[in-house]
């Protein structure tokens, strides 16, 4: 199946380019609200399934006996922007558990938001795995192998047991077949990344945002990972960004997350669905909009929230000289 253009880019009048990509919309049980492209074919969720991989932080009671806080549970489910805020809470994670920064096997880059960057450049400073963008998930991780008497070192690998507990929960939830068969990668943090169907992703979102289909416990980690979201959004992804300013924007409403190569999932509680979407050539501007699209079409928003999240639905290009010169927009399916 030929997945259809569901996102436009206009110089002037015209459209200069086009993005294509699959999305699905479905409840808890796996009943399709919507669908456009080809949402069987297995993707690599990369970051957007991070709530999900928080799961046995939170079940194990590895949360509980660090005392984690809302921040320090949405650093464990973001992608973060390595602002000062985020490292230092990413630090305060591993202390709680008698760890330290040498712990983190993530890498580690400079912040990707640009005045942190400069900020740690003037003050002579360097970048450290703080700073990676999933440190607050490795933190999670080190965290739950200490609350275990698990030994850390090497938790980035397939076959340590807090990788086995992380792709058990993932595969509980999406219902998807996590095993050998499985084509697997490594994700850009280190840790083992499976193929999985964006039905499925949608189905375990689904899951995540109404507790339906998972034991109570689970459906109570559930409801904590995303009230923590919700009251720190910012710890989520970080200044200006779409996940942070769309939970912001929306509260507990939405639950949305970003994952390189345009993969985004999402959950809309109130209205019981899951969101998974794909945009083919993995370009974060279109899967943007798409998911911004399904925002507006499934979650009752006012227009003073429209406006507001105009910047994402229907973003304006403009040049060096700040002059407009063309617009992204939503089309094909998700423009019906």
């Amino acid at each position: 199946m030929t997945d259809p253009i569901l996102v436009e880019v206009l110089r002037g009048a015209s459209v200069e380019s086009a993005h294509r990509g699959a999305a699905v919309v479905v409840d808890a049980d796996g009943k399709i609200a919507f669908a456009c492209g080809d949402v069987d074919r297995p993707v690599y969720p990369r970051s957007a399934i991070k709530a999900l991989q928080a799961l046995p932080l939170v079940e194990s009671g590895a949360a509980d006996r660090y005392g984690f806080d809302a921040a320090e549970l949405a650093l464990a489910c973001s992608s973060h922007s390595g602002e000062p805020r985020h490292a230092a809470t990413s630090a305060a994670m591993l202390a709680k558990a008698g760890r330290s920064v040498e712990t983190l096997e993530c890498g580690t880059h400079w912040p990707s938001n640009a005045a942190a960057t400069q900020a740690l450049a003037r003050s002579g400073g360097a970048p450290s795995a703080l700073h990676n963008n999933c440190s607050g998930k490795h933190a999670g991780f080190v965290c739950f192998a200490c609350a275990g008497d698990i030994d850390p070192k090497g938790y980035v690998g397939r076959g340590h047991p807090v990788q086995r507990f992380v792709a058990e929960a993932v595969g509980e939830v999406t219902g998807a077949r996590l095993d050998a068969s499985t084509a697997i990668g490594t994700d850009g943090c280190s840790i083992p990344t499976y193929a999985i169907p964006l039905t499925h992703l949608a189905r375990g979102f689904a899951r995540l945002g109404t507790g339906q289909g998972v034991g109570p416990e689970r459906a109570r980690a559930f409801a904590r990972l995303r009230a923590a979201c919700a009251a720190e959004p910012f710890m989520v992804a970080g200044t200006g960004r779409f996940c942070t300013e769309a939970m912001t924007l929306f509260g507990a409403r939405v639950f949305v997350k970003t994952g390189a190569e345009g993969v985004f999932c999402a959950a809309f509680p109130d209205q019981g669905f899951g969101i998974a979407l794909k945009c083919a050539d993995g370009t974060s501007r279109a899967s943007e909009v798409m998911m911004a699209a399904l925002i507006e079409r499934f979650v009752p928003i006012s227009e003073a929230e429209q406006a507001a999240f105009a910047r994402f639905s229907a973003p304006v290009m403009t040049n060096w000289n700040g002059m407009e010169v063309g617009r992204i927009r939503a089309a094909g399916p998700l423009a019906a």
